[in-house]
């Protein structure tokens, strides 16, 4: 059973020379990758009601295909009636066929499914990853509607092996994530 993900295909058998002619690269090591996606979940209202940090891992293990695990608080914040170790927030990682997988469902399901959609900004870090934030996680169509009782936002964030943004910019465009401008170079 060797099964690859289409967007894994896409990438060594177009995106690869696709940047390579693109940015002058003589090795296909010096190409960028996608490393990892990091999809972050935080459930402020948490410290009140235990049971909403149960039902956000549920959801972002639903969205993921992965179990998500529960983030803890580093610090004491007394005016959100915050301590240090308590669960805020959800996050999942995924790596390789998990990780391209996701990346076809998001790109080709879930953000068609967002209202009044004109394309997704390019701010990146300066080191070339990229975070996306989503406002709905009824988006995804893992989740069922009747079941939400609160609509939470959450980050997902690509992390590359590129030097630039510029070249960041470029693989995940390439992927096919549709940016606002598509004019940028």
């Amino acid at each position: 059973m060797d099964f690859t993900p289409n967007l894994k295909k896409k990438y060594t058998e177009e995106i690869i020379p696709n940047l390579q002619k693109e940015f002058g690269y003589k090795s296909i090591m010096q190409v960028p990758k996608l490393e990892k996606i990091v999809i972050n979940q935080g459930v402020g209202k948490a410290v009140a009601d235990k049971k909403l940090l149960d039902i956000a891992v549920k959801e972002v293990t639903d969205i993921a295909g992965q179990k998500a695990v529960t983030t803890l608080s580093k610090k004491d914040i007394s005016n959100f009636k915050l301590r240090k170790k308590m669960p805020i927030g959800v996050k999942v990682t995924l790596r390789k066929n998990r990780m391209y997988e996701f990346l076809e469902r998001l790109i080709s399901v879930s953000i068609p499914r967002i209202r009044d959609f004109r394309g997704i900004g390019d701010k990146f870090d300066g080191k070339g990853n990229y975070t996306l934030g989503i406002q709905e996680q009824i988006i995804f169509p893992e989740i069922n509607i009747d079941q939400v009782n609160q609509i939470l936002g959450m980050n997902i964030t690509f992390v590359t092996t590129a030097k630039t943004d510029e070249e960041g910019y470029a693989l995940l465009k390439e992927f096919g994530l549709p940016f606002k401008n598509i004019n940028k170079k």
